[in-house]
């Protein structure tokens, strides 16, 4: 079927059915390659993707930097989405701060590092508790107003953050990790969505490397690599995870297709307002990607993955203690 297009929520914003995550291009993961990284992401465009992640804490900053340069002749095939909401001190994140006088700094800024005069979708990255969500949706408000931004939204926020700032100014999409791997969204978040018309943009689609079978135990990370201080990817946990994980690889393996197409092809069927944005920073996991949205799976087989994967059954904590707290449920 190719991808299609889809209408994140209600409120109009209109991106391919697949995004790409650009975080891994300028952190995190291993060693940067910003001569693959923007290879990828034009291939990216001709493929027929056209919605790309980005903040201005990736890197920090040199994430949107990259982003910027990659489409400054595509500007208008894309929509790019970039988030605030973190005080950096010395490279490093320090705080939340989602003060509009912050927000409002921090659009000029990755408007700057953009090379653009608008920012298509603009998050709160984590819920700062110091100030009013009505306060943030406001100072969002006004750069939509001014044309500095089209649509505003927000990343791991819970039910009453997500419905007092919807009072206040129209949320599009909220992004969140989401996936057969991660189901935490099912119980009380996604019908709300529903109800509001707000799409579901997730990220870790593949569940973080255990859903395609390619992670490894968090010490057999290069020091610095985020991976290292995952708690499912330590100790007992990884053995149990990658057990429960198994029903991917086998379905993958009787329908000719990878294990992270068989995820992504999961997501795509939890409805026309969901959105993944699988990361990768190189062209043939990309185009590997991209070809999940012509895996259709059947009843029986949805049925037969959430049976194996149902809400709860994975072990450890989502994220270490540190990362938690940054975490709006």
């Amino acid at each position: 079927m190719g991808l299609s297009k889809r209408r994140l929520g209600r409120q109009g914003l209109e991106v391919s059915a697949l995004g790409l995550g650009c975080m891994g291009m300028s952190q995190s993961y291993g060693t940067p390659d910003d001569v693959e990284s923007v290879a990828t992401i034009h291939r990216a465009i001709e493929l027929g993707v056209t919605f790309f992640d980005t903040a201005e804490v990736y890197g920090p900053y040199v994430n949107e930097e990259l982003l910027g340069r990659a489409v400054k002749d595509r500007r208008g095939e894309v929509v790019i989405a970039t988030k605030f909401g973190f005080r950096i001190e010395g490279g490093r994140v320090v705080s939340t701060d989602s003060r509009p006088v912050r927000i409002r700094e921090v659009a000029e800024a990755s408007l700057r590092r953009l090379g653009t005069d608008h920012i298509d979708l603009l998050y709160q990255h984590r819920v700062d508790r110091a100030v009013p969500i009505e306060e943030v949706a406001g100072a969002v408000g006004d750069l939509v107003r001014a044309g500095k931004v089209r649509y505003f939204g927000l990343s791991e926020a819970g039910e009453v953050t997500i419905r007092r700032a919807h009072a206040v100014h129209p949320v599009a999409a909220l992004q969140s990790e989401y996936s057969l791997w991660e189901r935490n969204l099912e119980p009380r978040i996604l019908p709300l969505l529903r109800e509001l018309g707000i799409g579901l943009v997730p990220f870790c689609p593949l569940g973080r490397g255990f859903l395609t079978g390619t992670v490894k135990r968090a010490e057999e990370y290069p020091s610095g690599d985020f991976r290292q201080t995952d708690p499912r990817l330590q100790g007992a946990h990884f053995d149990a995870n990658m057990r429960a994980a198994a029903a991917v690889r086998e379905l993958a393996a009787e329908r000719g297709a990878t294990p992270g197409q068989i995820a992504l092809a999961w997501l795509l069927h939890q409805g026309e307002d969901v959105v993944p944005i699988p990361g990768t920073k190189r062209r043939g996991y990309l185009e590997e990607n991209v070809a999940a949205a012509d895996v259709s799976l059947s009843a029986e087989e949805l049925l037969r993955l959430e049976r194996a994967l149902p809400p709860g059954s994975i072990a450890g904590p989502r994220y270490n203690e540190r990362m938690m707290s940054f975490v709006d449920r």
